[in-house]
């Protein structure tokens, strides 16, 4: 995939609609709503050369939450546990005061005894080192441990550029006691809270006082790249995938399931549009989730749908579909988000004619209501398939941000109600009146009715059959709300079907 130079995390877009946007519409005086989706373009601030911030330390010393404390935001998983984060996890800073902005990157504990993926977790923190302007070397302010001691020996090449960073100084009493880290001869040393906010405005000042900004470009009013979620259960190559698109080692990639806890997000630019991509944690069924770090790892997961355009659920291609990628996909498709079907690991499957047809027919036949999401063969660790499967996502962001002219929506409508009338019976006799598109990315429409309750949900699911086919939306998902054309105190309010 082409990347730029050094990759920026992408900021949050300045406007985009809610997962669940309103549908009420206006009307005209007769009666007859007029409204198209009401949403403003979706633009955002890039920025371009931002100086980097990394934050280090052995594990249990408050890495997380004093990240999660300078974004003022949680986005990094904090848990007492020692060695909760494995990835490191980026994010764009903007200070509230000065409006200064820098990569914050937040790394996985040093240790110096190491088991199962430690030892990859350690060599992803030094990688990180290497390419810093700054260096927050966080402690705890009630001990010094041989890990402190080790890899204060090994920053001490890039003093220049470190600030020691002592936490869980709650108050001065405990300043005291934490002047011996100043044995080590960093210089300054900073006594915070990041738990309780303490002296994080000092923190925030010497940052500042410490980077370079000439070179950060500005870049406002750009259009929103594409959110892209990368889901599935653990071990199905969700983290080979997301370095595979950015061209780095953005997400620790490790036969152990599980291994990613936190979001790891990158950025990518590929076919003239550029890409936010987040990797989650793999998502397991709900009685096998047993630790609390994994909970908060599959929640977080969970919450990344609702910020995002696309999901590419991976399938490990030899297992084939599971009850846990159905619910994946059905939650996704519930937020009103584009879902691609990836058959990752295709490599591994025997070489045979139309293989991958039948796999394609099969998944769609065991899952029936999702037989309009694209289903496309990967190898991630190989490579092979990504430059369809960028252009899939693209053509699906695209259906999910299409607009339908009004005209254009009652003439589809009356078209297929001449095409395939309504029934015809005392109780099943209704009058469509009028259709509206309510919302796009995530698409609804309205159309209103005389009877609202006498359309059977086969007619409802024509029509909204129809809107896919004929409008262009083939392969995402749709909401058909049937409502009375006449006022609620008249007729009962329909409700929405979808998808």
């Amino acid at each position: 995939m082409s990347t730029n130079h050094r990759s920026q995390p992408e900021t949050r877009p300045s406007a985009r609609p809610s997962a669940r946007p309103s549908t009420r519409p206006s009307t005209r005086p007769s009666g007859q709503p007029t409204d198209q989706p009401d949403e403003a373009p979706k633009t955002r601030t890039r920025y371009e050369n931002l100086p980097i911030v990394v934050i280090a330390g052995r594990p249990n010393v408050g890495k997380s939450t004093l990240y999660n404390r300078l974004l003022h935001k949680r986005r990094a998983i904090t848990e007492p546990t020692p060695g909760v984060t494995r990835d490191a996890v980026d994010s764009v800073c903007e200070l509230r005061d000065g409006g200064q902005a820098f990569r914050l990157i937040d790394t996985g504990g040093f240790k110096l005894e190491r088991e199962g993926l430690d030892e990859l977790v350690v060599a992803k923190s030094l990688a990180s080192l290497e390419g810093a302007d700054l260096v927050l070397f966080v402690v705890d302010a009630m001990a010094i441990t041989p890990e402190d001691e080790e890899f204060a020996s090994r920053l001490r090449r890039w003093s220049d550029k470190l600030l020691l960073v002592v936490n869980k100084a709650d108050s001065t009493d405990r300043d005291a006691l934490a002047w011996a880290h100043a044995s080590w001869g960093f210089d300054p040393v900073i006594f915070v809270s990041a738990e309780h906010g303490r002296n994080v405005d000092l923190l925030e000042e010497a940052i500042v006082s410490r980077l370079d900004f000439s070179r950060v470009v500005k870049i406002e009013g750009e259009k929103a790249p594409i959110r892209l979620a990368i889901m599935g259960k653990p071990n199905t190559g969700k983290s080979t995938l997301l370095n595979r698109l950015v061209g780095e080692e953005k997400s620790i990639v490790s036969e152990v399931a599980g291994t990613t806890r936190d979001i790891v997000e990158g950025s990518f630019v590929a076919k003239g549009r550029r890409f936010t991509v987040l990797d989650t944690a793999g998502i397991r069924r709900k009685g096998k989730v047993t630790e609390n770090i994994e909970y908060y790892s599959v929640t977080r997961a969970i919450h990344v749908v609702e910020d995002c355009d696309v999901v590419v659920l991976m399938i490990d291609a030899e297992e084939g579909l599971t009850d846990q990628d159905k619910k994946i996909a059905a939650f996704a498709v519930e937020e009103g988000r584009g879902v691609i079907l990836a058959l990752n690991k295709w490599d591994r499957m025997p070489d045979l004619k139309n293989s991958f047809e039948a796999a394609r027919d099969k998944l769609r036949y065991f899952f029936g209501q999702m037989a309009y999401a694209p289903v496309l063969a990967l190898s991630a660790r190989e490579g092979e398939g990504l430059d369809k499967l960028v252009s899939t996502i693209i053509t699906v962001h695209g259906q999910l941000n299409r607009r339908i002219e009004t005209s254009k929506l009652n003439k589809a409508v009356a078209d297929w109600v001449e095409r395939t009338p309504p029934p015809v019976g005392a109780r099943t006799r209704f009058k469509l009146r009028y259709a509206v598109q309510t919302s796009i990315n995530p698409q609804k429409f309205v159309i209103f009715a005389n009877r609202p309750d006498a359309v059977g949900e086969a007619y409802v699911s024509y029509l909204r059959n129809k809107i896919r086919e004929d409008l262009g939306m083939d392969q995402i998902p749709v909401v058909l709300e049937i409502r009375a054309s006449r006022p609620p105190s008249a007729h009962k309010a329909g409700t929405a079907r979808g998808h």
